[in-house]
Order: structure tokens, then C-alpha cells, then sequence
């Protein structure tokens, strides 16, 4: 059923927008997975399987963009997902990516699946991880042509309402997707924009165990 034809990698590095350099570059980065859409050109009523067969693909994608990105976990900040289907597939293939590729990312950078244990603070104590990526992964996903591109939304890893998080990267991978076929995408970030000033909650205020907010 996961037949991959393509993985393409974008990273970039941000010194400033107009105002000073910063000390310490931002780094974003964003990997696409181009495979072949197994319901191109039918309307198949029960999807769930390729879900569950996304799973390894979701967990290899998220620590390849880590490598690439040549940071540790612990520097990844902001994270995000998306899908781009060809035009022989529907909307629906692209919601597909929610749970592997979300997951996957939660996974590598400390989340342990119990809420609770991570409002009691024990998760650190257990695993000896600290209690991360605690909020939901944005998402975005459209049907288009080779060469469409997508924004990918960007969003604090432990908060979603910090606003100097709020951010997007575009990717884009030539000649794809074709019409049965779908690229699926994961992003990353080291840090707020560059030069965020817009006040609101503050990456430094957000408790280690604070989870949605």
C-alpha cells in the first residue's frame, strides 16, 4: 500500500527581516514524502488501513528532518504538517497524514501519550524525558498539480497561543504531486520569527506541564 517514489528536504536559515541580525539564526525546516495515492481515480468508502500503514513513514519522516536540520530535539520549538494530494485523489486522502505525521513529531520530542501524567508532573520522573510537545500539531492540505505549493502552518510545540510561534513555512516539490499521487509533509523550528514584537503569551512564561493554552 506505501509505495514512496520521492523524500525532498528544505531547510533554511533566518538572520533577520530588516532589523538586526540575530545571534542565533532560526532555523526552519520542512520534508516531503511523495508516495503513490492507492485510491487515485475511485472513491473508496474505508481509508483507515493506509492510516495505520502511514505510521513508520510518519516516525522515519520526523527524525530524517530532525537529522537534516542538524539540531537536537530539544532545540525543536515550533512544528507543523501538511499534505498535498494530485488531482486524481480527494481532500479526504490528504486528512490521512493527521495522526502518522502528528504523532510521529510528538513522539521524537518527548510527548508519552498520558495527558494526566503530564499534568500531575510525574512524566519526567518516569521516563526520564521532560514532558513535551503537548499541543495539537497544525495542519493544512490541498488538492493541486506538480509543482503546487503549500504554507504549512507553524505553531509553538507545548502551547498553541504563543503568538511570536505563530508562523508558516511554503513548500513546494518540483514535479509533484502528479495526479496519483500525494505528497505528505512535516515542518519544524527552532524559535519564534525572527524579530517577533507583537506581545501575548510568552514561550518563556509557558510551565513545563502547561499543555493547551
Amino acid at each position: 500500500m506505501i509505495e514512496i517514489r520521492r523524500i525532498f528536504t528544505h531547510v533554511e536559515q533566518i538572520l533577520h527581516e530588516f532589523g538586526p541580525v540575530a545571534p542565533v539564526p532560526l532555523l526552519r525546516g520542512a520534508i516531503g514524502v511523495v508516495l503513490t495515492n492507492p485510491f487515485a481515480g475511485r472513491y473508496e468508502p474505508d481509508i483507515l488501513p493506509m492510516m495505520a500503514a502511514l505510521d513508520p513513514v510518519g516516525l522515519d519522516m520526523a527524525q530524517k528532518l530532525r537529522t537534516a536540520m542538524n539540531v537536537p530535539a530539544e532545540r525543536i520549538e515550533g512544528y507543523g504538517k501538511g499534505a498535498i494530494v494530485g488531482a486524481a485523489g480527494e481532500l479526504e486522502h490528504g486528512a490521512l497524514w493527521h495522526v502518522p505525521g502528528g504523532y510521529a513529531m510528538r513522539e521524537l520530542l518527548g510527548w508519552k501519550g498520558d495527558p494526566k501524567a503530564y499534568a500531575k508532573g510525574q512524566a519526567e520522573q518516569q521516563t526520564g524525558r521532560r514532558g513535551n510537545a503537548l499541543s495539537i500539531v497544525p495542519s493544512t492540505k490541498k488538492v493541486g498539480a506538480p509543482g503546487t505549493a503549500l504554507d504549512v502552518p507553524l505553531t509553538h510545540i507545548n502551547a498553541v497561543y504563543v503568538r511570536s510561534h505563530f508562523d508558516a513555512i511554503e513548500v513546494r516539490v518540483p514535479g509533484a504531486p502528479l495526479a496519483d499521487e500525494i505528497v505528505f509533509i512535516l515542518a519544524m523550528s527552532t524559535g519564534p520569527r525572527i524579530h517577533a514584537r507583537v506581545a501575548g503569551l510568552a514561550a518563556s512564561a509557558i510551565s513545563k506541564w502547561d499543555g493547551l493554552r
